[in-house]
């Protein structure tokens, strides 16, 4: 009896040990994983600011993965990647289907540059066949991704699409309208689409007062893929070319 009161008691020692100790390791592999991280975000940064620093000046065009290519928004990215190109600009997707493939292969078939900032989500497994393969980069980390489109764009041209294309329309507003990124133009293309949107804005965000009315005008609103780019270029001029932060 008293032998076994022993080994009770041993295991009841024993027991909070062995699990503070498992705790302790598991802490210590995910502090191991997390700096093996910073790595990797580091590799991104340096693969996109070496890539795009030697390109010139380019145009970020955001819009769905999901739009089929006989429509009417398919055939305007494509008219907006061959302007852009015909002005000299470049053009920098998410290097996806839909309308980012529109605007690439309007600005391959102009002859201009096309790359693609790829990252691998369920309607996004594979690049586009019209970003240039050398102008490719490949991202696991949103954030990345997302500084990579704005730091070396002279401006945003965006189409209609879904939850991504309003993270990064909404990014852009919030570091213009805070000062974190110097000014560029944002352009809103498919007028009936982001329509319903601007009205809830000037409705509800300016009524209400969590916006002010000048940050109404950090966008423009046009179908024009010509008035679209001339904005950009505009603006390219009357600024020093450069990152925007």
């Amino acid at each position: 009896m008293e032998q076994k009161f022993s080994a009770l008691h041993t295991d009841g020692q024993h027991a909070p040990n062995q699990h503070l100790e498992n705790e302790t390791l598991a802490w210590q592999q995910r502090q191991i994983k997390d700096l093996w991280r910073i790595f990797r975000i580091m590799s991104e940064f340096v693969e996109g600011f070496e890539t795009l620093s030697r390109l010139g000046p380019c145009v970020s065009v955001f819009g769905s993965a999901r739009t089929p290519r006989d429509h009417p928004y398919y055939h305007l990215a494509e008219a907006v990647g061959r302007c852009l190109v015909k002005r000299g600009f470049g053009v920098i997707t998410g290097g996806g289907p839909g309308i980012m493939e529109a605007a690439n292969k309007g600005a391959r078939e102009a002859g201009g540059i096309s790359v693609g900032l790829n990252i691998v989500i369920p309607h996004e497994q594979e690049s586009n066949p019209y970003v240039d393969r050398d102008k490719l980069i490949n991202f696991d980390f949103f954030f990345v991704r997302k500084v990579m489109f704005v730091k070396y764009a002279q401006g945003f041209i965006v189409l209609p699409g879904g939850f991504g294309t309003l993270d990064e329309l909404f990014e852009a507003l919030t570091l213009i309208q805070t000062g974190k990124a110097s000014r560029f133009p944002i352009i809103l293309m498919g007028t009936d689409y982001w329509q319903g949107l601007i009205d809830w804005l000037k409705g509800e965000m300016l009524t209400v007062g969590n916006i002010s009315p000048e940050d109404l005008g950090l966008f423009t609103l046009t179908d024009d893929p010509e008035v679209a780019v001339q904005i950009i270029e505009t603006a390219y001029r009357e600024r020093t070319p450069g990152p925007n932060f």
